[in-house]
């Protein structure tokens, strides 16, 4: 890979990942010093992914036009402003407006990061390390923010990593002039053939980070845990995509590979469930963190090459889709906490919905 452009695109896939799941690592402590209650400490992440979900084909299509780096950069900038800001006032109502001012700049990164690696590097490997990075976020979120037990630390330490992004970004190298092709309406872009590939990518990536915003919080309640192992522990939903997306992209024409890993996912999903003993969920972490990341670089390359004429608008589409189901599934499953079980109800559906998953896979 080409040094600067992968740090540029890494840089882009970062941040949105680390702001996935900072607030549920410290849930508790969230809710605490709010006081609100978990059901509320959701909104938090529902409101980073209004507008995530609600931008995704917008800032692909800006993409499209402008470029990805410079859109990108952008996406970062708002991020690192919107963070920092919510450290000036403890109000509920506030942080929530910042999170939905947050989405805006995770969605002009994420998507606009996957164009540039495309632009830049061009391989379905290249996409699977970029949605590595992702996860990696996410997961090194889930695994240092409960470091820090408090309120402020998913806010400052997503407004550092945004900065530090940006000035990454800044460094790396242009994209190649891309060359103009004829491009069809918007509707068109909310294509037939995408939807296996958002189904994929929702139930892999979307429901994964669906269940790492709440698995601290099941191991801490349900489990007995301390924060501390819960999130190590849990840290590894998320960062374990690390290895499998990249895997996923020397892999991605493998149909059986794909169908196997929302089996895998499931189960694992269901062990946790189970809340104890602790190195049984370790296990069963572990294999929700390999599996869901298996389907990242099929979903995202195959909506490129479905689309040549707005590669960005597609990846947009397919990704709008996981946005939104993190977007409805993270308040409903933390709702799930308020009934019998502390949650594992909850974890068990997500389980299911991941398993019937493996029946949309298709060849691109």
């Amino acid at each position: 890979m080409r040094p600067r452009a992968a740090l540029g695109g890494f840089a882009l896939a970062f941040t949105p990942g680390f702001n996935v799941a900072n607030v549920g690592a410290v849930a508790d402590h969230v809710s605490d010093a709010y006081g609100i209650g978990l059901a509320v400490v959701g909104l938090f992440t529902t409101a980073l992914f209004v507008t995530h979900a609600a931008l995704q084909i917008p800032m692909g299509r800006l993409s499209d036009r402008f470029g990805a780096r410079l859109v990108g950069g952008t996406g970062l900038a708002i991020v690192a402003v919107a963070s920092a800001v919510t450290l000036g006032w403890k109000e509920a109502w506030f942080a929530i407006a910042m999170r939905f001012v947050a989405g805006i700049g995770t969605a002009a990164s994420f998507v606009a990061g996957a164009e540039y690696m495309r632009a830049t590097i061009g391989s379905a490997f290249a996409q699977g390390v970029y949605g590595a990075v992702s996860m990696a976020g996410g997961g090194l979120a889930l695994a240092l923010v409960p470091l820090w037990p408090s309120w402020r630390a998913p806010f400052a330490t997503a407004a550092a990593v945004a900065a530090v992004g940006l000035l990454l970004v800044a460094v790396a190298s242009r994209e190649p002039a891309r060359v103009r092709r004829p491009r069809r309406d918007l509707p068109t872009v909310v294509d037939s053939r995408l939807f296996p590939l958002a189904a994929m990518h929702a139930a892999s990536f979307g429901l994964s980070v669906v269940v790492g915003n709440w698995v601290v919080t099941l191991l801490h309640r349900a489990g007995g845990e301390s924060e501390q192992v819960a999130g190590l522990a849990g840290g590894l939903v998320l960062f374990l995509g690390v290895i499998s997306r990249p895997a996923g992209g020397r892999f991605a024409d493998h149909l059986g590979l794909i169908r196997a890993s929302f089996v895998v996912c499931a189960i694992g999903i269901a062990g946790l469930a189970l809340a104890q003993p602790l190195a049984l969920m370790i296990l069963a972490a572990g294999l929700v963190g390999i599996s869901a990341g298996v389907p990242f670089a099929p979903a995202f390359a195959g909506a490129q090459r479905m689309r040549p004429d707005a590669p960005a608008a597609a990846i947009g589409f397919v990704n709008m889709v996981a946005a939104v189901t993190i977007l409805v599934g993270t308040p409903l499953l933390g709702l799930t906490f308020s009934l019998p079980g502390d949650g594992r109800l909850g974890f068990l559906i997500v389980a299911a919905l991941c398993a019937s998953t493996a029946l949309v896979v298709r060849r691109v």
